[in-house]
């Protein structure tokens, strides 16, 4: 390879980078809220087609990977009360605590426990933190289509001071409003988990995924979460998102 093919190669090389980070980066500011909040049905679904359902209500204040959230299970009456408390961070992992009411104690999640599921869903803790721009490096890996709708594809890797349990992702973006409506997250060449986002509705102005399918390859099975009641904007207290206030329920 000449000089000016070699230079050419990684100017093409660098602007893809730059348009593929662009594209996450303008996904996330579309969805930018002060707060927001729902009440979520989640049906888990096991590998022998054994249903059960749980509800949830989330809870979160503060601008996208800096935020503060709760979730809390009010139903079935065995997991009621049990919560997490997610503090993101833009330069690093999240911090988690979550709180058992049967026990009348909270626990720190520690980084080697992000990658276990979340109190019998498909949810990883890692899952339920928010996936900041700045912590991955992307890549354009071509055009590609999810539920009929033109998309980028994008390859997401963390960086260095992002401790995670995938080494990559790979994001489908649509073209059309900016939301990501699928997450391929892998192991090296091994596919780990799948998240698929459907049923998109504008939320005051906002677009918003109202049904969110995680697929766990390792045990074949699935965790439908369906978004109801929906609201952003919505007035909060910082001091509702503390471990008090995780205790006090």
């Amino acid at each position: 390879m000449n000089k000016i093919a070699a230079i050419s190669l990684l100017f093409t090389s660098a602007v893809l980078a730059q348009d593929a980070r662009q594209i996450v980066a303008e996904s996330e500011n579309r969805s930018r809220s002060k707060s927001q909040q729902y009440e979520g049905t989640l049906e888990v679904i096991g590998a022998s087609n054994k249903v059960s359902i749980k509800r949830w209500e989330y809870r979160r204040i503060g601008s996208f990977g800096d935020s503060k959230a709760i979730l809390r299970f009010t139903a079935p009456a065995e997991v009621k009360g049990v919560a997490l408390l997610i503090v993101n961070h833009t330069d690093r992992a999240s911090d988690q605590w979550m709180w058992t009411p049967a026990i009348a104690r909270d626990r720190r999640i520690a980084a080697q426990d992000r990658s276990t599921r979340f109190f019998g869903t498909d949810f990883s803790f890692e899952d339920l933190e928010e996936r900041d721009v700045d912590q991955f490096d992307y890549k354009l890996a071509g055009d590609d289509s999810i539920d009929g709708a033109a998309c980028w594809k994008i390859e997401s890797k963390p960086k260095q001071s992002k401790s995670s349990q995938y080494t990559s992702s790979m994001v489908w973006v649509r073209k059309d409003n900016y939301v990501a409506a699928q997450i391929e997250s892998y192991s090296k060449d091994k596919l780990i988990r799948r998240i698929h986002y459907s049923n998109i509705q504008n939320v005051t102005g906002i677009w918003t995924p109202r049904t969110v399918e995680v697929y766990d390859a390792n045990r074949k099975s699935r965790t439908i979460l369906k978004l109801e009641k929906l609201e952003y904007n919505v007035p909060m207290k910082d001091e509702d998102f503390t471990l008090e206030a995780l205790r006090r329920g």
